[in-house]
């Protein structure tokens, strides 16, 4: 009932419609009760007597009666859809609506496959559930009773045989029910499976084409799809079961009410129009039934759709707005107080562990450590998107606990290490940093993040329309468009989670130039397993297994943190010294400013591969 409840909830403005829909049917069904009692009275007083008079008012109220029911039916039908309909957008609403306030914990519970499941089949089947619940669960019972009360008035003797024929045909059917009703249960779970396979396979179409890998996939999705067949087909197998069921209990009946009707009419107990009603009246008896069943088939289906979305509905977000919230970020200053924190609080497996470290308004720190050292964790906790088991986090000088989630996240920018763009033009994703930026923003932006030299080749620029994912661009374009995206918001903290690595490290170099100048009192946090995306940082940091393990300029750290000097010393191990020499000793080659690129007609020919640092250097050169 709590369930039935919470889905009801969602009905909104469609209540009316909700309402009006049964008390349409309840008419209609009263007018088609009626029909054949009429029709007997069309018998007896009529055609028997060989009364045309009688005949035609008879006749007239039969088709009276059919054509009431036929337009109040009709507008049943159309009330249901629009309130059935009505309750499938409004979940869909909610569910949506949902899950953007779900924190990254909460979204960790639910399988992305999953909530597209929950938003599509499970919605749809709770749909056409409460259409015919509005519908059919009216109208069965409402059609047997009063079949039932109809035929006893007739003769109460032959309605026995109604009576014989609706225990043995429920038992048969409930029996069916039991063991049909797990079954779909069940379905519902493996269709996340086929969906996961779907999603999996679209979005990373490129790599299975790349490694030669369809048939693999192909395989794996005919696996998840034989498993939604295989049990649709147990399932449905055993509902089939309804139809010659219903069948041998029709005809039972048939057969019954014409073999003790014949001998009632010969002992003058019924007229022929009563037989002939009565046969009407099991027809309406036993298809309520047949229909009552179908009902329970959908609601059974529904039913296990309805718990998954109201799973998603009753799940609180982790992360909320405090009452009287702070609405205010003063500045970027960042402050870790003996910062604790795991995925799965109380396990004992911190991916964070005692982070103590105090970070100046527009400070460029950049954030270095091995794969699973905790970096992504680290800045994640900035914004909020977690939150810490211990200790507390600072920004501008407050606990990120006593901001309002939108202000804390609006003054953090963050360009994560899996960009995503969305579908519209290149001037739509920009305007998801700042909706009301003007297009000389945004190009200026764009210059900042070294994104309008390939913009301005598009042949409609700005207006050059985005794949959904971003697909159409490369991966270093794309990743320039979401650090001109952020840089929009103008941020108090602009964090940057290894969101270079697809540019090469002289765009690197310019990108980093750009922030100091044209956001030099914005704190910079840049995470990159490159160290020559740290040449302009004031700060290193370095995690080691969820641990500080040093935090200093670079300077400092070369002498003092082993683990660093060994990362830098791997990556300029020919010395940037030696790599100016010899390229003083080649004569023709050149550095072009514009393009940031050395002379393709002699940096292809060239006997040694260029250390990466003087490639920033030059570039830093070829700025002054």
């Amino acid at each position: 009932m709590d369930i039935i409840k919470k889905l009801l909830g969602q009905l909104g403005e469609y209540r009316k419609p909700a309402i009006i829909a049964p008390l349409c049917t309840m008419v209609a069904v009263g007018m088609e009760v009626l029909i054949p009692y009429i029709m007997a009275l069309l018998i007896d007083r009529g055609i028997a007597k060989a009364d045309m008079g009688q005949v035609w008012l008879w006749g007239g109220l039969m088709l009276v009666c059919a054509v009431i029911a036929l337009v109040i039916d009709s507008a049943a039908a159309v009330f249901g859809s629009r309130a059935s309909t009505g309750l499938a957008s409004n979940l869909r609403d909610a569910l949506f609506e949902k899950v953007q306030t779900f924190s990254f914990s909460n979204i960790d519970k639910f399988s992305t496959a999953g909530l597209v499941t929950r938003m599509t089949t499970d919605v749809t089947n709770v749909q056409n559930a409460f259409n015919m619940s509005l519908i059919i669960a009216t109208r069965a019972p409402i059609s047997l009773v009063a079949s039932l009360i109809m035929s006893i008035i007739i003769s109460p003797g032959l309605s026995g045989i109604f009576l014989v024929a609706i225990a043995l045909l429920s038992v048969a059917l409930i029996a069916i029910m039991l063991k049909a009703m797990p079954l779909f249960g069940r379905v519902f779970e493996r269709y996340d499976n086929l969906n996961a396979s779907v999603q999996e396979n679209v979005t990373a179409i490129r790599v299975v084409k790349a490694f030669v890998r369809e048939e693999h996939e192909d395989q794996k999705f005919t696996h998840a799809a034989n498993e939604v067949h295989d049990l649709f087909v147990r399932a449905e197998g055993l509902i089939a079961f309804n139809n010659p069921v219903m069948g041998v209990a029709i005809y039972g009946c048939i057969i019954a009410l014409s073999w003790f009707g014949t001998h009632f009419i010969l002992a003058g107990q019924i007229s022929t129009g009563q037989l002939t009603s009565l046969l009407g009246y099991v027809f309406n008896v036993l298809i309520s039934l047949m229909m009552l069943t179908m009902i329970f088939v959908m609601v059974s289906m529904s039913a296990a759709s309805g718990k998954r979305i109201v799973e998603v509905l009753e799940e609180e977000p982790d992360i909320v707005s405090p009452q009287d919230a702070l609405t205010e970020v003063r500045d970027g200053s960042i402050d870790f107080a003996a910062v604790n924190f795991s995925y799965r609080s109380g396990n004992g497996e911190e991916t964070l562990a005692g982070i103590d470290l105090h970070i100046d308004s527009g400070e460029t720190i950049g954030i270095l450590g091995g794969t699973g050292s905790g970096k992504s964790t680290f800045v994640s906790l900035i914004s909020r998107l977690y939150d810490v088991d211990s200790g507390c986090v600072r920004v501008g000088g407050q606990d990120v606990r006593d901001y309002d989630t939108e202000v804390l996240r609006d003054a953090v920018a963050v360009v994560l290490q899996q960009n995503t763009l969305f579908s519209g033009t290149i001037l739509d994703n920009l305007r998801w940093g700042n909706p009301d930026a003007t297009l000389e923003e945004c190009q200026e932006a764009c210059a900042a993040a070294c994104a309008d030299e390939f913009v301005d080749r598009f042949p409609d620029g700005y207006d050059t329309m985005i794949e959904q994912g971003g697909t159409n661009v490369s991966g270093g374009q794309r990743q320039r468009l979401c650090i001109a995206r952020a840089l929009l918001k103008r941020p108090h903290v602009l964090i940057l989670d290894d969101s270079t690595s697809a540019v090469d490290t002289a765009t690197d170099a310019s990108i980093q130039r750009a922030f100091a100048e044209k956001i030099p009192n914005t704190t910079k946090l840049i995470i990159s397993q490159r160290v020559s995306s740290f040449a302009s940082c004031d700060r290193i940091l370095v995690l080691d297994a969820g641990h500080v393990a040093a935090f200093a300029p670079e300077e400092r750290l070369l002498k003092t943190c082993n683990l660093y000097r060994d990362v830098y010393e791997t990556q300029n191990k020919q010395g940037s010294e030696a790599d100016f020499d010899k390229l003083e000793g080649i004569e023709g080659v050149t550095y072009d400013p514009l393009s940031q690129r050395f002379d393709p007609a002699f940096s292809t020919e060239l006997p040694f591969e260029v250390n990466p640092a003087v490639e920033v250097e030059l570039a830093r050169k070829a700025g002054e």
